[in-house]
């Protein structure tokens, strides 16, 4: 049972990586993106295309963190940390819900 607390302990690292790496990797991008308009004189940049990479990092990385709760609970089951999960579940999902719409309007927005 040790096993399935480490287990929750690398997944939970996991996700933070996955979170660090989505800023990093956006800040970089959102650098990048505003050289190249301010140099080029341009009054748009790709703000949405960074967003949309970024809620896909933050979702995942928000993902494996919730599966490394679900796996803590599951090694330590009180009727406390049952409480503590289902609050963790109720608030990442609303986050996520609001990011997937975010990207799914973004997407609309550039089809039509």
């Amino acid at each position: 049972m040790e096993a399935l607390n480490y287990i929750a302990i690398g997944i939970s690292i996991a996700g933070s990586m996955i979170i660090i790496w989505g800023v990093l990797t956006t800040v970089f991008h959102f650098w990048k993106t505003e050289k190249e308009r301010i140099m080029k004189k341009k009054l748009i940049s790709n703000s949405t295309a960074i967003r949309n990479q970024f809620n896909a990092y933050l979702i995942l990385g928000l993902d494996f963190m919730l599966e490394a709760d679900i796996i803590h609970t599951i090694h330590n089951p009180v009727l406390k940390e049952l409480y503590v999960l289902a609050m963790i579940v109720v608030i990442r999902s609303v986050i996520s819900f609001f990011l997937l719409k975010e990207v799914g309007n973004n997407v609309q927005d550039k089809t039509y």
